[in-house]
């Protein structure tokens, strides 16, 4: 994936009160992509499941919130590949991680415009960073 950041419409700063979710949209991915069986759009073929089961999480995420806890302001985070700033740092990180499935590679690109669609979702990937990283600093920035 390319370094995306999309901006949701309206954006307005966190007040008092406001409830921000970050999300690791990587997770989600590979939850949605092991739990489910597989599914192809008919047209062409093209894998499906993953993006089907991970539209499914965000949207009963957002669903299963209470009222009063319902976010106000929303992120779904995503890694921008294998590599990170960790990999300069040690060059054995998660070497003994394997490739994604073939048939997971090609929902890549859909992840973002499929968090797109939801209201007031921010989504957002940044090369040399995990998802993990960029949660902890906006999690660090909002407080």
């Amino acid at each position: 994936m390319n370094e995306h950041v999309q901006e949701p419409s309206p954006a307005r700063a966190l007040q008092p009160g406001d409830h921000l979710y970050l999300i690791d949209g990587s997770g989600f991915i590979f939850r949605a992509y092991h739990a489910l069986p597989p599914l192809n759009r008919k047209s062409d073929g093209m894998p499906t499941g993953a993006v089907s089961g991970f539209c499914n999480m965000l949207w009963k995420l957002l669903e299963d919130s209470k009222a009063g806890d319902r976010p106000s302001h929303l992120a779904v985070i995503f890694d921008a590949g294998r590599v990170s700033f960790r990999n300069d740092m040690y060059t054995e990180y998660k070497a003994n991680r394997s490739a994604p499935p073939d048939d997971l590679i090609p929902q890549f690109s859909a992840y973002p415009r499929c968090g797109a669609c939801f209201r007031y979702c921010l989504c957002v990937e940044k090369g040399g960073f995990e998802a993990d990283d960029l949660i902890a600093t906006y999690a660090r920035l909002a407080r």
